[in-house]
């Protein structure tokens, strides 16, 4: 028996079904919250998954990736490592800069991290001395919301204006996160030969000093008896004005000037990153939002910045609007609405089916009611409308009814079977109804919420569909017994009369009263006596489904995120190249791109091309590991934006690969990578990382797996994150350059000021800080540099610098790499998921063929990071979540049944769930993923509901019939709710199943899982659930028997009984207890068995227990027959 509802309850739930008013108030204020709450929601494609991280960047000028390593990352890390919230830290060590990431738990208080973070860091004292203190930043989140370009026949630096105008007008609209690429602030650049320097005896310092002084002019103050200002000198910020500051005035009078001894070059602004759309230049906007940003908004206000200054522009350049989030983030709720609608619209449908027209509008009107309520918690809580919390709210359009339906089918049961009136049969029936209900809906909330036991970054991603179906059973409870039962009791009194809009009710109806009659009750009566033979066949039907799985035939896929029709291909050209080559390699790329768009115009009649930028001076998008060392001259690439991909038969990523094969690279080319994007905050699909041994060990094991996955078209932007660095000269004085008074501090100081030049100085240029330097040319930095250049003693001579130094050459990496202290080098990649068995295939290849050989020839470690990294992690947290909520589940079934035992038999249903959920992956060749284990978790609280609801009848019945009679007629008075709970959970979902969106297909898992799940779910309750009862019901009677035996006068039958439970017990310790303790059989069941040595040791433990249990129960009746036979001999005799 289920458990009573407390006096308190049944009181609250009495006032408002026989309350005039009390349950309508309700109902208005749930929905003015809801309409309230809608309009202020923030829209999104995915929730934001916003990774708290606090980084601290240390410079020191002049030294290598090595040197930086060891004297500041080592000495630092281990410090931060310790600073407690810390979850991991990766470091780079660079050039003249480390760069230590620290990850945080969610959640975190990041200010309190931040400072933590620097208390750490200041605790240090042993840095070195010439390195710059380390500064700790907090990271800052942002997502891009859309790009705007400008381009036409014009200079990039009159576009830069517009650029300029643009992002002002942008910031009075209240978009303030805008970012101009594609210029470069004003610089002018003061070009000294050596020859100058030596024959006027000037350094470079003395130039960058006077300069300083001249460009900025000085206010001495005010003249008040005047009304005056007085400022000293003019600002000399020309090229012109530059070159005729006098630098000293000699002793014949004579000035030297800049102009006398340099050349002053004002520098074009496009000699940095450079954007190109087709021949003309371009300068790129980009738009992005914080966390608390709401993306569509955002782009209407862009949007209405743009076409406002759209008529301004000159004759041929174009303002374009390009990676827009809006229309696709529109377009995809938009279609989870339309599919929702259609849902609502069949779950309505069905409702008028089975319940008279005044019930099912009752029992449906919870679905707009609960919605309402469940957005205005949504929004309270912060969750956003995004795809999948919208796809939460569609998962529970059936769900959310269930309770409703249970409640108005039972009132209207005890009104018309039972002849209650239709207040005392609305008020009865939501007593009666509370705790089956109240259980289903907490089992249900407890599933869900083990969702929350996902972490990382894919359980950000998915934890708004708990939180989404939390709050819409949470409503729904609170709507179906405060709102719905007074509505009921006026439906029911209204509707004594028969109606014609009730017909179609009536004639369903009739024909399931029918069926239940003369087909279910047989039916359920031959269940209950081929009790045994129907669960061993479910058995048999559930290792069926699995086999599939563990055959191969059902693949698995752990996630596919959606592609977002950008792809961007990056190159990096060798040392030596020019600014020219870089240009013509991108010109080579751009040419490619056009050709294949018209190629494939051609093949498919639509060309996919939307828009192509392309760039010189750096990588877009995901650029090339190891670029950031790169000279930015050498640097370059294309971002294409392809049309929708619902629009073209092919992937972004079939695209990648022949674009991959159109391209001819330039001679000087180092690296050409390709990459299409990607949705969600997945890492990539490739990712390996080698550890455990010196650098070069590790970059040689990465090029072997480089060069063996390139033999793999689906693979593709192949790279590693350690590239290689220009060769380092070591200079050290020599006792000659010690004896001319030079040290090693002055020697540095000069040599970095001829090799990097002098920021001489800065002003304010517009909205850009523009900036003076001094700096030798460039033909002098030749590899001759150390033979020709003459340096200047204290004494005032010039002796040769190979004179004074002697010279160390080494070659090293340009970067090196820590996470949590380890060296290791990662090589990352992309596989297209176009083919899942190929994916899969190529896995399966590179881990179990490739990197085992790789590491054992190159004696490295490596392990699999990435989504292969993820995806453990998430299926552990799944695991950690699913005996979670199973234990919860069992709890509170024990609580409403007061029994241990029967919450066994209702979540006995619960692993045969699996048998729709693979049958069904099967039937649609969609791969099971994480969504499908999301699914398979929420799912163990749905299929119970129908357990609970049935074994509560049953037991109910139970009190005063036998057990045979109760089980058939409790499951045929609850066949219709049911029924109807399923099939409106499975209706609501089921236009999910037939979209064919690309971008709504990585959800197809969840809704292939429920749908199925619960449709043989729901046959499958009604099969096991009564052959369960039955079952235990001859278990309780053996163990009656077995009680009154050993409680028995009979002494020689309760020696017997206990010798036979003793062999019993002794064979199982044999078996499976040998087994459990020591990993192996028993050596003398080998020795009797041979046969078992050849299966593993707990499959033929396990065997032989069933078979030796067996043996003793049939021998110990034998016994009992022949005792039994000869006692009643001699009674008789």
């Amino acid at each position: 028996m289920t458990r009573s509802i407390s006096q308190t309850t049944g009181g609250l739930l009495s006032y408002f079904t026989r309350h005039k008013t009390a349950a309508n108030l309700l109902l208005v204020v749930l929905l003015v919250c809801g309409v309230a709450a809608a309009p202020n929601m923030r829209a999104q494609f995915f929730p934001d998954v916003v990774i708290d991280t606090v980084s601290v960047v240390t410079a020191w000028d002049g030294a290598g990736a090595e040197d930086v390593d060891s004297a500041i990352v080592q000495v630092l890390e281990p410090v931060l490592l310790a600073v407690e919230g810390v979850e991991g830290s990766v470091a780079a060590s660079r050039e003249g800069r480390a760069t230590i990431t620290l990850d945080f738990e969610p959640d975190w208080d990041m200010a309190r991290a931040a400072a933590d973070v620097q208390t750490a860091v200041d605790a240090v004292t042993t840095l070195p001395d010439d390195a710059e203190d380390p500064v700790v930043r907090r990271g800052v989140w942002r997502d891009r919301v859309t790009d705007v370009v400008l381009t036409g026949p014009i200079s990039a630096e009159q576009l830069g204006r517009f650029a300029d105008e643009l992002v002002t007008r942008l910031f009075a609209a209240g978009v303030t996160r805008s970012t101009i690429q594609g210029i470069a602030s004003p610089e002018t650049l003061i070009e000294v030969p050596s020859t100058k320097l030596i024959s006027y005896d000037i350094t470079m310092a003395e130039i960058a000093a006077v300069i300083a002084a001249e460009v900025d002019a000085s206010p001495a103050g005010d003249v008040t008896g005047a009304n005056a200002r007085v400022r000293t000198g003019t600002a000399k910020r020309s090229a012109a004005a530059l070159a005729g500051v006098v630098l000293r005035t000699n002793s014949d009078g004579s000035s030297l000037t800049v102009g006398d001894v340099a050349r002053v070059i004002e520098k074009s602004t496009d000699r940095e990153v450079g954007f190109f759309v087709s021949d003309n230049p371009a300068i790129s906007v980009r738009i992005d939002r914080s966390d608390g940003g709401d993306a569509i908004g955002i782009q209407h206000s862009v949007e209405g910045v743009v076409a406002d200054m759209a008529v301004m522009l000159p004759k041929g350049v174009r303002i374009d609007l390009i990676r827009t989030r809006a229309e696709a983030i529109t377009g995809r709720l938009d279609l989870l609405i339309d599919n929702g609608l259609m849902g609502l619209a069949l779950v309505v449908g069905l409702l008028f089916l089975f319940l008279n027209a005044r019930t099912a509008f009752w029992v449906a009107a919870g679905i707009p009611v609960s919605m309402a309520a469940a957005i205005a918690l949504m929004y309270a809580g912060g969750i956003t409308i995004n795809m999948i919390s919208l796809f939460g709210l569609i998962i529970t359009l059936g769900i959310v009814v269930d309770d409703a339906i249970v409640v108005g089918e039972h009132a209207d049961y005890r009104h018309k079977e039972l002849g209650e009136p239709p207040m005392l049969a609305a008020e009865n029936a939501a007593r009666r109804m509370a705790m089956p209900v109240f259980a289903a809906t907490l089992t249900t909330i407890i599933a869900f919420f083990g969702l929350l036991a996902v972490g990382g970054r894919f359980g950000s991603l998915i934890s708004d569909i708990p939180l989404t179906v939390i709050a819409v059973l949470t409503a729904s409870l609170v709507e179906c017994f405060l709102v719905l039962p007074n509505h009921m009791a006026h439906a029911m009194a209204a509707g004594a009369k028969q109606r014609w809009y009730d017909w179609p009710s009536r004639i369903v109806n009739r024909g399931f009263l029918w069926a239940r009659e003369k087909l279910f009750r047989p039916f359920m009566a031959g269940v209950i006596r081929g009790r045994y033979v129907v669960l061993a066949g479910v058995v048999a039907v559930l290792a069926s489904q699995i086999a599939l799985f563990i055959q191969g035939d059902v693949q698995w896929r752990f996630f596919n995120a959606p592609e977002r029709g950008s792809v961007t291909g990056n190159f990096a050209m060798v040392e030596g190249a020019t600014r020219a080559d870089t240009l013509a390699m991108m010109r080579e790329m751009q040419r490619a791109t056009e050709a294949l768009g018209a190629e494939y115009a051609e093949r498919y009649g639509t060309n996919p091309i939307d828009y192509v930028i392309a760039q010189i001076g750096a990588n877009a998008g995901h650029g090339l590991e190891g670029a950031d060392s790169k000279d930015e001259d050498l640097l370059g690439g294309i971002s294409i934006e392809l049309i929708d991909a619902d629009l073209r038969p092919y992937s972004s990523f079939a695209f990648v690969g022949e674009l991959q094969d159109a391209v001819v690279n330039h001679p000087l080319a180092e690296t050409v990578s390709f990459r299409g994007w990607r949705s969600g905050p997945g890492g990539d699909a490739l990712d390996v990382q080698f550890y455990g041994a010196d650098t070069d060990a590790l970059k040689a094991a990465s090029e072997d797996l480089q060069n063996a996955l390139r033999q793999y078209p689906e693979v593709s932007a192949v790279q590693d994150n350690l590239a290689y660095d220009k060769e380092e000269l070591i200079l050290d004085l020599t006792p000659q350059g010690q004896a001319l008074g030079f040290t090693i501090d002055t020697l540095g100081r000069v040599l970095r000021s001829r090799l990097g030049g002098i920021e001489a100085a800065t002003y304010p240029d517009g909205p850009r800080s523009a900036t003076v330097r001094v700096e030798l040319p460039q033909g002098e930095l030749t590899a001759d540099f150390l033979d020709r250049t003459q340096m200047r003693t204290p004494a005032g001579q010039y002796v040769p610098l190979a004179d004074i130094v002697s010279v160390e050459r080494r070659t090293g990496f340009s970067t090196v790499r820590r996470e949590n202290g380890i060296r290791l080098i990662s090589v990352t990649g992309d596989i297209s998921e176009d083919d899942p068995a190929r994916a899969a295939e190529i896995t399966k290849a590179m881990q179990e063929e490739i990197l085992p050989r790789i590491a054992s020839e190159r004696q490295v470690e490596f392990r699999i990071g990435g989504l292969s990294e993820q995806e453990d992690t998430f299926l552990s947290d799944a695991l950690t979540g699913l005996i979670l909520v199973l234990t919860g589940i069992y709890l509170v079934l024990a609580w409403v049944f007061s029994s241990w035992v029967r919450p066994m038999v209702v979540m006995a249903v619960i692993p045969f769930g699996l048998v729709g959920t693979i049958y069904g992956h099967a039937l649609w060749d969609v791969p099971l993923s994480m969504f499908t284990v999301v699914g398979l978790l929420g799912m163990t609280g749905i299929i119970i509901n129908d357990s609970i609801v049935l074994v509560g009848t049953i037991d109910e019945y139970g009190a005063t019939r036998g057990v045979f009679p109760s089980i058939i007629d409790g499951a045929a008075d609850r066949l219709r709710p049911v029924m109807l709970t399923t099939m409106t959970t499975v209706l609501g979902m089921a236009p999910l199943l037939y979209e064919q969106s690309q971008q709504a297909q990585f959800l197809k898992p969840t809704v292939i899982t429920l749908v199925y799940g619960l449709g043989f779910g729901m046959f499958l309750v009604l099969l096991v659930v009564p052959a369960l009862i039955a079952a235990q019901h001859d278990i309780q009677r053996q163990i009656r028997a077995m009680r009154r035996g050993v409680r028995s006068r009979a002494r020689g039958l309760k020696l017997g009984l206990i010798a036979l439970w003793g062999a019993m017990f002794a064979w199982a310790a044999i078996t499976l207890g040998w087994v459990a303790f020591n990993g192996s059989l028993y050596a003398g069941l080998v020795m009797a068995t041979p046969q078992l040595a050849k299966l593993a040791p707990l499959n033929a433990a396990l065997l032989a227990f069933v078979a030796g249990a067996a043996i003793i129960a049939l021998g110990g009746y034998l016994i009992g027959v022949i005792v039994y036979g000869l006692s009643r001999r001699k009674k008789l005799g």
